[in-house]
């Protein structure tokens, strides 16, 4: 282009005066693009077949807002939980859960794209350009001629005056926007001081005994379906176990055991002290115990690695990840590492058949962080 004439820049003055068309085609000029060809879809606007094409489209968006609608529907109201196979209708309900959430956020996502590339086929204008490479300053021209050029390209999609095209694909946009937003948001919805009296709310752990059923310590075999209880007797001096909490209406749900066994409250670690060992308790909770056996949570109170390591001689817990000791001796109080809380103490006893049971859930948080923590 170094030996095409330069083009003529008009002034500030005329620059202002210059009505959209006349700005774009001074940007051609200026951009050195030359239109080969040029063809509009539909040069007699209002026809039926442009009606046609338009509704079509508008179809598509429309899907695409009620699948978004429906997505967020089973998001938010759906039966999700699991449920046994011996409750057949729930069961079936709840196996509908994921397949219904993808089926209808991915119809959604592809009911828009396939209504965008619709309008993009019938209603662009099918147009040939080249433009010949060129750098130069941006100045108040360029940026007066852009925003014509930008304004011209919407005119020509012919989208200002399609208002039902309009109305749906905004529609189909928000609604997937607001399905997108809600399932990052999902798990923020939950109000923690709702259904609080239950094991499933955040007040509460899997220990917490429900109907007044009696929750037992069960040792995990690695088998997930095998239930072994444990006894006083089982469990030598200066030893101990990881327990977790098992429910008699739990022993033939598959899906009950699994989960006990993977509940992030579950673990307790079972100790049993030395004879003649002095144990200092803690203030309330002095008949925690039963006997020489302790139970505390497993969950270290810092970040939540699990306290595995236990030093019969001193009577140490030691969480693996930031070195936070914990003494059971006085009632499992932090001596070492960034830990500041004792870990949770579970209170335990032995039932009229002689196996170990939670008297009941602990009384304080579990863990390194809980709503509106008091201890």
């Amino acid at each position: 282009m170094s030996g095409d004439k330069p083009v003529e820049l008009p002034s500030e003055a005329e620059l202002a005066e210059m009505s959209r068309d006349d700005l774009v085609k001074l940007g051609t000029k200026m951009d050195g693009v030359e239109l080969v060809h040029y063809e509009d879809k539909w040069p007699v606007p209002g026809t039926r077949a442009e009606r046609r094409a338009q509704r079509l489209v508008a179809l598509w968006f429309m899907i695409s807002a009620l699948s978004g609608l429906a997505f967020l529907g089973v998001f938010l109201f759906w039966p999700w939980e699991y449920e046994s196979p011996s409750n057949e209708g729930a069961h079936f309900l709840h196996n509908l859960y994921n397949p219904l959430i993808g089926l209808f956020l991915g119809l959604s996502v592809v009911a828009l794209g396939v209504g965008a590339l619709l309008y993009t086929k019938k209603f662009i204008p099918d147009e040939l350009a080249v433009q010949q490479r060129h750098d130069g300053p941006s100045t108040a021209v360029d940026r007066a001629t852009l925003v014509a050029e930008l304004g011209d390209a919407g005119a020509r999609s012919g989208i200002g005056r399609r208002s039902l095209i309009k109305r749906t694909a905004g529609l189909g946009a928000g609604v997937l926007g607001l399905g997108v937003a809600a399932v990052p948001l999902g798990a923020l919805i939950k109000n923690p001081h709702s259904d609080s009296e239950t094991k499933n709310s955040l007040w509460h752990t899997g220990w917490k005994a429900e109907k007044g059923e009696k929750v037992y310590l069960r040792r995990h075999t690695g088998n997930f379906h095998e239930v072994s209880l444990v006894r006083p007797e089982d469990v030598e001096p200066g030893g101990f176990e990881t327990v977790f909490p098992f429910r008699e209406s739990e022993r033939d749900d598959e899906h009950a055991l699994v989960a006990a066994l993977k509940r992030a409250d579950a673990p307790v670690m079972l100790i049993r002290m030395r004879p003649n060992q002095p144990i200092t308790k803690r203030a309330g909770q002095e008949d925690f115990n039963y006997g020489d056996l302790y139970a505390y949570s497993k969950i270290c109170t810092h970040l939540g690695c699990p306290t595995s390591l236990f030093e019969q001689q001193t009577g140490l817990l030691l969480c693996p990840c930031h070195q936070s000791q914990f003494d059971v001796f006085e009632y499992a109080k932090p001596r070492f590492g960034p830990a500041t809380r004792p870990l949770p103490q579970l209170p335990i006893t032995v039932d009229e058949e002689g196996y170990l049971v939670a008297r009941s859930d602990f009384i304080e948080a579990v863990g390194p962080a809980f709503w509106e923590r008091k201890s």
